[in-house]
């Protein structure tokens, strides 16, 4: 017997030898068949690992109005239940569409007709997932619901006045439901099929580059092209690299729509789908490099590592994605991310990487350790963690776009990176209070006081007109410092972190206008009482504010009515209410203005009151330069060349612009970081 066994195995090897044709068709099937069985298996979920976050996600319900693709993709890793099945199944009308989609639609963001290739992928999961388990007569229920829903969608020719939902969007939703549903299409479906995929070709940068790549590689395992397949793999991962334009900047940052920080927008879709292609492709031929591999890691742990907090993401890190739950969506995107690329990471950096999702998983009790003060260079953004607390600054200079409106998204939005200061101890601060907002107070910023409609920030006049913007970090401190110049208002701002304040410095603050200028602190929820000591200590909601020099100190704390709609429009109107807590400065109008304040988060009303600030010797706040002496460093932001006078040390003569932190006993730079002049 084994003998003829091992005759007939020497048999087929000879013929697979002699038709090399025959051996190399049946080898690509195999590789083709492998990564469509890999694809299948990461989109259902077949994930051990992955259940305690998606534990934690089920706890927290979906959003109805959704339009930013990482929440869309988030929303599909929830368990299907089958009542939700049953629901879509019984109310999908014969003609394959459902009442409650408005099919004529024709906004270009949160576009409706998309949630009908949605259900179309929740129906194939479900169906793929439980196949097995169902009674023939679900099986053709549910079957005959995936083909009557395919079939509408194949036969209305429908698109979208926005390109993205018909190049991008809808192929990325329904290409992995045909593939799930594959062996159950006919064949003038699977050509249909390849028709919606064909929508999609290479082209494009950043992030739109790896979503129409990735369409076009679910099109070449539909087609079992092996060729396309590997071409596909090569234009995402060419975009897995540093130096472009757009994409990963080489502070780990990510850049998109020209020279604009975008973390939580295209970046965080770029940072999803490399780890699930990282996954993907795990185990095969196409396996990411090591050098790809680094990059990606890199990217999460010197960049995003850092604007997450207790699992929210910074609201600095949105960008024009003011969602309702974006920082907690997001926030669970990034960790589903990272849990993707720890699997095919080396153990020292897996290691690093299981820590960031355990330290920011909602109300996590596991102590922060990851601290310290980071400059995003090419961004204009800052961030300084310490174990209590986190605190960003986001700005915007003649290098660096600061903000956008795309779509009826971020309507209001043009201050958003004018000097906006965020402290975090929760993570919660400022969750979901967009509709509230006084926007021309954002935490932080300088402007015109206002009732007029806020503009927009896509106006080819709307960028600061400054390169004197940028950060130096030493040890676990840093200072920040941007000068304002645009709608003839300008102003020096500054910033000097250590573990227990910030420190807020404003100089040179004139306009040529008669309104009123005001400097925001601080707008949050009101959260109870406002302690305060002659108008210039105050306590709320676990942090303090200490204003050492200012015109007029004015809090209110009100009651407010707003609705999502007045700043994203993809929202239906709805009048929340809500109460806030504001804090802001206003500025006298005959002189230049200034203001010195500190920000204390995580403290109480006691150590506010005993805080002793004469240790902070402020030695210039002025047209030219602000500087301060904190225990042996002297902080200093140059806006003109010009000498810094410490006590007890000659003249230090600064003659470019910048951020120098010295040792104010040795008259020493310890760190210095000239202003990247624009020319």
């Amino acid at each position: 017997m084994k003998t003829t066994i091992h005759y007939l195995y020497l048999s087929l090897l000879l013929c697979l030898l002699s038709n090399p044709s025959l051996n190399a068709q049946e080898a690509i099937h195999d590789s083709v068949s492998l990564i469509k069985r890999s694809y299948i298996d990461v989109t259902v979920g077949k994930d051990k690992g992955k259940e305690v976050l998606l534990k934690r996600l089920s706890t927290i319900p979906p959003e109805k109005e959704v339009s930013d693709q990482n929440v869309i993709e988030l929303q599909q890793l929830y368990p299907i239940s089958p009542k939700e099945i049953e629901q879509l199944v019984s109310t999908i009308r014969t003609d394959g569409s459902w009442e409650d989609i408005n099919y004529a639609d024709t906004k270009r963001s949160g576009w409706e007709p998309k949630k009908h290739t949605e259900r179309i992928l929740k129906l194939t999961k479900y169906y793929y997932q439980k196949r097995q388990a169902l009674k023939p007569s679900e099986i053709s229920r549910l079957t005959n619901t995936i083909h009557q829903a395919m079939n509408f969608w194949f036969s209305q020719g429908l698109v979208c006045k926005n390109w993205w939902y018909n190049q991008i969007g809808i192929p990325r939703t329904l290409g992995p439901a045909f593939l799930l549903f594959e062996n159950e299409m006919s064949e003038q479906e699977k050509q249909n099929a390849i028709k919606v995929m064909n929508k999609s070709a290479f082209g494009m940068t950043g992030q739109n580059k790896v979503w129409l790549a990735g369409n076009v590689l679910i099109r070449a395992l539909l087609e079992n092209d092996w060729e396309l397949t590997k071409k596909a793999r090569e234009v995402i991962t060419s975009e897995i690299t540093l130096g472009q334009k757009e994409g990963i900047k080489a502070d780990w940052s990510f850049h998109q729509h020209g020279a604009q920080q975008q973390f939580g927008n295209y970046g965080m879709s770029f940072l999803c789908n490399m780890s699930f292609y990282s996954e993907l492709f795990a185990g095969t031929s196409l396996v990411f490099s090591k050098e790809q591999q680094s990059i990606l890691t890199s990217l999460l742990l010197e960049g995003y590592q850092w604007i997450i907090w207790q699992g929210y993401l910074d609201v600095n890190g949105l960008n024009r994605q003011l969602f309702r739950n974006a920082d907690v969506d997001k926030g669970f995107s990034l960790l589903f991310a990272a849990y993707s690329l720890m699997k095919s990471s080396e153990p020292e950096v897996a290691d690093k990487i299981k820590e960031m999702i355990r330290r920011n998983s909602i109300a996590s009790q596991t102590p922060n350790t990851f601290t310290g003060n980071k400059h995003f260079w090419e961004s204009d953004y800052t961030i300084h963690r310490t174990p209590k607390w986190m605190a960003s600054v986001r700005m915007a200079s003649n290098r660096v776009i600061g903000t956008e409106l795309v779509n009826e998204d971020n309507l209001k939005g043009y201050y958003m990176a004018d000097g906006a200061l965020y402290t975090y101890v929760r993570g919660d601060e400022y969750h979901n209070i967009f509709p509230f907002w006084d926007w021309r107070k954002i935490p932080g910023i300088t402007t015109y006081e206002s009732n007029t409609p806020i503009p927009n920030p896509n106006r080819a006049n709307s960028r600061n007109h400054s390169s004197c913007v940028g950060g130096v970090t030493y040890k676990n401190t840093g200072i920040t410092a941007m000068q304002l110049k645009r709608n003839k208002l300008e102003a020096n701002k500054a910033w000097i972190f250590t573990d227990d304040y910030v420190l807020c410095m404003g100089s040179d603050i004139h306009a040529d206008s008669t309104a009123t200028i005001t400097t925001s602190i601080d707008q949050r929820f009101s959260k109870g009482k406002v302690w305060s000591e002659d108008n210039k200590r105050f306590f709320h909601d676990n942090t303090g504010y200490i204003i050492l020099q200012a015109d007029t100190c004015i809090t209110i704390t009100e009651h407010k009515e707003g609705q999502w709609k007045d700043f994203m429009g993809m929202y239906k109107p709805e009048i929340l209410k809500s109460n806030l807590f504001s804090i802001y400065l206003k500025h006298r109008k005959d002189v230049p203005a200034s203001y010195i304040y500190l920000t204390l988060p995580a403290t109480t009303q006691q150590k506010v009151h005993d805080f002793d600030s004469k240790p902070i010797h402020v030695i210039r706040n002025d047209k030219e330069a602000q500087a301060v002496i904190i225990k042996d460093l002297c902080y200093v932001s140059v806006y003109h060349p010009t000498d810094i006078l410490i006590e007890g040390q000659n003249p230090i003569v600064i003659s470019e612009p910048g951020t120098y932190i010295i040792h104010a006993k040795e008259g020493q730079f310890v760190a210095a970081k000239p202003f990247a002049i624009k020319k």
